[in-house]
């Protein structure tokens, strides 16, 4: 069995033998699942499990003002890869907001040692991202019938991102069942399925791999240089390679 259709490295024979961390709730296949789709490690491994489990994915990526807006082409190869039911990306622009080193004239932090990427909420947090992800996310899932949306978090890295946490998922995910016409109607449950959640960058390029992920597709970098090559300075692009280097793992690259 090839899950989502990845190639290049064999992946496991069943899904059973991926295993799945959890946030507020675990993976539970009802069909449908709108994922979450940034074109990144994290967003491809969850996306994969996903789908080895048995879900249809309908997979959304944003292009908000982000910097490194070429992640939403890393995204776009990565559904075509793992094979999904159908891949909307919106237009936001949160440069009018601001407040990030991704959408404002901020300088992103090069070279910093991890006991520092590990200190505190960086300045390429995006205030409110993930809760304006997860509400698109939320809208086109209870238009299209689904039960579950996936997102890629993981809360034990070096990101200090305070809407990466469990208990944010929690609390996002009883807010998605009181205001939703299914929720309180009662005929189902929305889940906000978080598989990577407590797993490290080391584990999720492990899981990855052993799913068969390419992770040439894949794009890590905050702040590309000119000739559209990552920086290999910035804090993402330091996990990246932390997190390859102690996987023993040779990092491809991402596709120029």
């Amino acid at each position: 069995m090839d899950p989502g259709g990845w190639t290049g490295r064999q992946a496991p024979d069943s899904a059973s033998q991926i295993s799945v961390g959890s946030g507020s709730a675990g993976c539970i296949v009802n069909q449908r699942a709108v994922v979450l789709l940034s074109g990144g490690i994290d967003s491809a491994t969850a996306a994969a499990i996903a789908k080895a489990k048995g879900y249809q994915l309908y997979a959304l990526t944003f292009r908000y003002g982000q910097r490194h807006v070429r992640e939403a082409e890393s995204a776009k190869w990565i559904a075509t890869a793992i094979g999904v039911e159908q891949h909307l990306i919106l237009d936001l622009d949160l440069r009018q907001i601001g407040g990030s080193a991704l959408t404002a004239d901020i300088p992103v932090p090069k070279g910093r040692e991890l006991d520092e990427i590990g200190s505190g909420i960086p300045v390429t947090y995006v205030p409110a991202r993930n809760t304006i992800f997860l509400s698109y996310a939320l809208a086109w899932a209870e238009i299209i019938g689904a039960d579950t949306i996936v997102l890629g978090v993981n809360a034990i890295d070096y990101s200090g991102y305070p809407d990466c946490r469990p208990e944010y998922i929690a609390a996002f995910e009883q807010l998605a069942n009181l205001a939703t016409k299914a929720g309180v109607e009662g005929r189902s449950k929305l889940t906000i399925c978080t598989p990577l959640i407590h797993l490290t960058k080391v584990e999720i390029i492990r899981q990855g791999t052993q799913l068969g992920i390419d992770f040439r597709l894949t794009w890590s970098c905050y702040d590309p240089t000119q000739e559209g090559q990552p920086c290999r300075a910035c804090d993402s692009c330091i996990l990246r390679a932390k997190g390859f280097a102690e996987a023993d793992i040779p990092d491809p690259g991402p596709i120029a």
